[in-house]
C-alpha cells in the first residue's frame, strides 16, 4: 500500500484512505452514500453499541424497535419539525405497482414515528417516566458529498425518546443523558465540547438542542450527537397526555438523545496517526492480536504455544485475532498497526524461553507480559494504552480550542474560537461569516481547561450579559 496523506495537512483524503485500507467501510454499495459495513468495521460498529446500550440501560432506558416507514399524515403534524425535514426524506408512494392512498417517509429521525404509539401507552402518571431507545438506520437524503461514517444517506442511529411528568423531570432526564455521554466518551476516549445550540440551530421542534462536538482538523468539528429538550412541542399535535394524581390531564415534556456511526467516524478521526487507525480497547475489533514468530527449527512448538495463548485470552474474555497466515512477520505488524489494534502480542523461541512475550501496543510502546498469569498481564497493559491513548486525545483537545477577542482573528483560523457573544442573532450570524463556519453556540457544562472570561461581544462590542461561545467550521 502507498503512503498514508498526511493527516494535518490533507485530513480528509487521511480519513478516507484509513476508513478503506482499514477494511472498515466499502463505498461501492449502487446507492451514493448507502455504504456496506464490512466485516472487521462490523465488530468495530458492535462493540460501540454494547457501550451505548450499556451506558443507557444504566439510566433505566428500555429497548424497543418500530417501523421504519411513517404515513406522510403523522410526519405532517407537527410543522416546524417537517420544515426542518422536508428536503432530506426519502419517499415511498407506491406499493407494488398500486398508488399508495397515503405516501410514506423512510424515516429521518423517529418522533412522527413513536409518538402516536406513545399516545397510546400513556395514560396515567403511573406510566411515567417512559424512557425507551431504539437502535436502528434511518435515512436522510444528504446532497452534499459523502463519507463514510461521518455523512451518509443510511445512518445506524441510536434515539432514545421519553415522556416525563413536567418540564423539570425532563430537565433532569437531559441532564441524566449528558452524564450517559460522558461515560460513552470516556470508553471512546474522546474529549468533546458540551454545547446549547443557538435557537437558529436547534433540532427542529426541540425547546432547545445540545449537542456534542469534536474539534478535529484544525477549526473543524464534529458533532457527535444531540440531547433535545421538547417540552410539550411534540406532545400536544400527538395527543400524549396523562391523569395526574390529581386528577388534571396534562401534556408530557418530552426528551430524546440521538448518535450516530460518526462516533466511529470520529475515533477514526481522532486517534489515528501515519500508520493508519487507532481503536481504544472498547471499540476495537480485537483487542489482541497474536503473530507467531516461526523458524525452521521451533516452528511446531511456537504455534502450538501461539494457539493456546489464543485460547487462553478468549477464556479471559478477550477478543483476539491469531494471525497464523503465510504472511512475514512485519507484513503483519504492517497490516494490524494499520488496522488499529490495541495489542500485539509476538511469540518466539526467545520468548519461549524467557518465559515472557514481547507486546506492543499500539502507540508503538514495548513492553515485556510474563507468560505467567498472561491476562492480567494484558489487562493491565490495555488499560496503560487506554489512558495513555486518552491523555494524548486530550493535549489534542486543549490545543484546538483558542480564544479570539476580535471578528479578524476568527477569518483563517486554524483552531476552534472561544469567545464572547451578548446573545443577539445578528451578532451570531456575523460571527458565522467571519469563520466561514457557525457559531456553535455556549457551553452547556464546565470546559476541561482554564480561559480568559470573554469581557464584551466579539462582534459588537456590548459589555453587559455576554457569554462564552464557542465557533468553528463543523465537517
Amino acid at each position: 500500500m502507498a503512503e498514508l496523506p498526511d493527516k494535518k495537512t490533507a485530513f480528509i483524503d487521511w480519513y478516507l484512505a484509513v476508513v478503506e485500507e482499514a477494511d472498515l467501510s466499502d463505498k461501492r454499495y449502487g446507492v451514493k452514500g448507502m455504504n456496506v459495513w464490512t466485516r472487521y468495521g462490523f465488530r468495530a460498529r458492535r462493540n460501540l453499541d454494547h457501550v451505548m446500550v450499556r451506558e443507557i440501560e444504566a439510566t433505566g432506558s428500555e429497548a424497543v424497535e418500530f417501523p421504519a416507514l411513517i404515513p406522510a399524515t403523522e410526519f405532517a403534524k407537527e410543522k416546524e419539525h417537517i420544515k426542518g425535514f422536508d428536503a432530506q426524506v426519502f419517499w415511498v408512494t407506491r406499493g407494488g405497482l398500486t398508488d399508495l392512498d397515503v405516501p410514506l417517509v423512510l424515516r429521518p429521525t423517529s418522533e412522527t414515528a413513536i409518538y402516536p404509539i406513545f399516545a397510546l401507552w400513556v395514560r396515567s402518571h403511573r406510566d411515567l417516566p417512559l424512557n425507551v431507545y431504539q437502535i436502528v438506520n434511518t435515512f436522510r437524503y444528504e446532497t452534499k458529498t459523502t463519507r463514510p461514517f461521518v455523512r451518509v444517506r443510511e445512518i445506524h442511529f441510536f434515539e432514545e425518546h421519553t415522556c416525563q411528568v413536567d418540564e423539570e423531570t425532563a430537565t433532569a432526564r437531559v441532564r441524566s443523558n449528558l452524564a450517559a455521554f460522558r461515560r460513552m466518551a470516556r470508553s471512546f476516549a474522546l474529549p468533546y465540547l458540551s454545547v446549547r445550540r443557538p435557537e437558529w440551530d436547534k433540532f427542529a421542534g426541540a425547546h432547545y438542542t445540545i449537542a456534542f462536538d469534536l474539534p478535529l482538523a484544525g477549526a473543524r468539528t464534529l458533532q457527535l450527537g444531540s440531547v433535545h429538550h421538547y417540552r410539550d412541542n411534540f406532545s400536544r399535535p400527538y395527543g400524549i397526555r396523562y391523569e395526574a394524581a390529581d386528577g388534571e390531564e396534562r401534556y408530557v415534556h418530552q426528551t430524546t438523545f440521538g448518535l450516530s456511526e460518526r462516533l466511529l467516524g470520529a475515533i477514526v478521526g481522532a486517534h489515528g496517526d501515519a500508520r493508519g487507525a487507532v481503536f481504544p480497547s472498547e471499540v476495537a475489533p480485537f483487542e489482541v492480536v497474536i503473530v507467531p514468530i516461526l523458524s525452521a527449527a521451533s516452528g511446531e512448538a511456537v504455534a502450538r504455544a501461539a494457539r493456546e495463548i489464543a485460547d487462553e485470552l478468549r477464556q479471559a474474555g478477550r477478543r483476539v485475532r491469531l494471525d497464523d497466515g503465510d504472511d512475514r512477520p512485519g507484513a503483519k505488524f504492517y497490516r494490524w498497526e494499520l488496522a488499529g489494534v490495541p495489542l500485539r502480542l509476538e511469540v518466539g523461541a526467545r520468548e519461549l524461553e524467557r518465559g515472557e512475550l514481547t507486546g506492543v501496543d499500539r502507540l508503538g510502546r514495548k513492553l515485556p507480559l510474563a507468560r505467567v498469569r498472561l491476562a492480567e498481564a494484558v489487562a493491565g497493559a490495555l488499560t496503560a494504552f487506554d489512558l495513555e491513548l486518552g491523555r494524548r486525545a486530550d493535549a489534542a483537545f486543549r490545543e484546538a480550542v483558542a480564544p479570539a477577542t476580535q471578528l479578524s482573528e476568527l477569518a483563517g483560523s486554524e483552531r476552534v474560537r472561544l469567545l464572547g457573544w451578548c446573545g443577539e442573532e445578528a451578532c451570531g450570524h456575523a460571527i458565522e461569516r467571519a469563520i466561514d463556519g457557525a457559531l456553535l453556540g455556549t457551553p452547556e457544562e464546565p470546559l476541561p481547561f482554564a480561559f480568559p472570561e470573554p469581557k464584551a461581544c466579539i462582534a459588537c462590542g456590548r459589555t453587559d450579559g455576554v457569554r462564552v461561545a464557542l465557533a468553528a467550521q463543523p465537517m
